[in-house]
């Protein structure tokens, strides 16, 4: 065999990995967003949260979606759980060991750990894990992680279903009129690393709009909980 023929070899072999790698990977996101979570799960949270209504408990599972396909995207990196609520649902779902077990093999392609970890030390300084979950989330939603006009679901949701203890978020904390000014994590520089400058400028480390989104190095968690 030549080496012409056995270049186009490892060519077609390497093309095929890679498309069989995407296909798997867009069934594993089509079973996470069509996934229906057991009833029992959802009435778990709405006694836990009984403020809540129905549609903002379907919110809740909307945004543990969420988590799961930010999770799939991160591969084997730490992504932080940036919200209370969905952590609630995460651990209720946990708690349902075939259903959750089957649901990872199908739809992260692993077993999903669940990590605690500390929340941000401060509101400017995020570690990894939730520097890793802002840039996915905001990927899922369309938004700039460096100039958010708005938060992502998962980073929006415990301050818009008034959860107690949960974790808020403002777009943008120098803005005196933001939402949150000053009682807030400051979301607008999760997107970038620590010396932004100005209200949204990117440091050495931050690229283009979406740069490193899906391949952030580190593997520290920063929010409330994160999967491994």
């Amino acid at each position: 065999m030549d080496w012409f023929t056995t270049t186009i070899i490892i060519i077609v072999s390497i093309g095929t990995v890679t498309l069989y790698r995407k296909s798997r990977q867009s069934r594993q996101l089509a079973y996470i967003n069509s996934y229906q979570f057991h009833k029992s799960i959802r009435s778990k949270i709405s006694k836990k949260h009984p403020h809540l209504s129905n549609d903002q408990t379907y919110l809740v599972f909307r945004a543990l979606r969420d988590y799961f396909w930010m999770c799939n995207k991160a591969k084997r990196k730490a992504v932080a759980m940036p919200s209370q609520v969905v952590d609630d649902a995460w651990h209720e779902f946990i708690l349902f060991t075939k259903n959750y077990n089957q649901f990872c093999n199908k739809g992260i392609g692993r077993f999903l750990h669940h990590t605690p970890t500390e929340v941000m030390s401060s509101p400017l300084f995020a570690q990894e894990g939730i520097k890793r979950a802002w840039r996915l989330a905001c990927a899922n939603e369309h938004i700039n992680p460096q100039t958010p006009l708005k938060l992502p679901l998962i980073f929006a949701i415990d301050s818009m279903l008034n959860i107690e203890n949960g974790f808020t978020y403002s777009p943008n904390c120098r803005d005196k009129n933001s939402t949150g000014y000053r009682d807030s994590y400051c979301a607008g520089h999760i997107g970038c690393s620590s010396g932004c400058a100005g209200d949204s400028g990117a440091s050495d480390h931050s690229g283009g709009f979406f740069d490193g989104i899906f391949d952030s190095s580190g593997s520290d968690c920063g929010g409330g909980c994160g999967g491994d």
